[in-house]
């Protein structure tokens, strides 16, 4: 039986708050929060691009941060990650968008599960990133992670793109697709599962590729260990692809650049409750296993 995973023990000091955006709700709550946190003496602050109230400033230092606290759905929370940049702060997610996989708490049960935190009573969790580099030749363009996938795409043109596949230095394979989606298991129920790759359990050390509408009946999902380094190159004079991690574009490459992908040395942390079961959160937010 596996060990229960450790509990969030340290006191909980200094917080960032950082809220959906186009939601006046989240908002609202960011706001109530922050007063209810400054009245228990927590240093609150907001991410360094939104604003809560005149007196909650920007946050300098992610390092010093011992939680951060997400009010609103799965674009919302890769928006903190992408703030953390690979800091070692826990988020708890709040769910105040769609659908919300990654905020695994309802904005009702907000404030007894800040109480839990408070108190050291959640579990701190971990989950695997994946780190990407642009290389041209010896030389490395571009460098950032992801927490979900990383999606190399055709982009404008109607063309599709041959890419190679290697594993460690060993040719695998070479697929004509719209493109490829790289994805960590947490990434694997995002965009992933719609093109039809595989879900992961979230404690699988894997990573899935999987091709976009490719035009072969043979190309299918890849699953490799993540401790193998994947790399990919564009196939073809004057192709060009667009890089896209966690839904943001980060580069475009072509026939002499390389990607590279692998497991990031830093994994991500979240706090959820004791007791939480993977298996009803795919039954409640993507209806797994009903008939349709």
């Amino acid at each position: 039986m596996a060990a229960a995973p450790p509990l969030y023990k340290q006191k909980i000091k200094k917080v960032t708050i950082v809220y959906r955006r186009a939601s006046p709700q989240a908002l609202t709550l960011a706001q109530e929060l922050a007063t209810w946190l400054g009245q228990r003496s927590i240093k609150v602050y907001s991410h360094q691009t939104q604003r809560i109230l005149p007196k909650i400033k920007p946050v300098a230092s992610v390092a010093s941060l011992d939680l951060v606290i997400v009010l609103g759905g799965d674009g919302t929370y890769l928006e903190a990650v992408r703030m953390l940049d690979g800091e070692r702060v826990p988020i708890l997610g709040v769910n105040m968008g769609s659908l919300g996989f990654l905020t695994l708490t309802r904005a009702q049960d907000l404030y007894p599960m800040v109480e839990l935190a408070l108190s050291g009573k959640l579990e701190l969790k971990r989950r695997s990133m994946i780190r990407i580099q642009v290389r041209h030749g010896q030389k490395l363009r571009e460098e950032f992670n992801a927490l979900n996938d990383l999606v190399i795409e055709r982009g404008p043109t109607s063309h599709l793109i041959h890419i190679s596949i290697t594993v460690d230095q060993l040719p695998i394979t070479a697929v004509k697709a719209d493109g490829l989606i790289v994805a960590t298991p947490t990434g694997s129920t995002a965009y992933n599962l719609a093109a039809g790759g595989p879900i992961l359990h979230p404690e699988v050390d894997a990573l899935v590729v999987t091709p976009i509408c490719p035009h072969s009946l043979t190309s299918r999902p890849f699953i490799f260990p993540d401790q193998r380094k994947i790399q990919f190159s564009i196939l073809g004079q004057g192709t060009r692809a667009v890089l896209t991690a966690d839904g943001i574009k980060k580069a475009t490459v072509g026939p002499n650049d390389e990607v590279w992908v692998e497991r990031d040395k830093c994994d991500h942390l979240f706090l959820r409750k004791v007791g939480h079961n993977y298996f009803s959160l795919l039954r409640e937010k993507l209806k797994f296993g009903e008939r349709a």
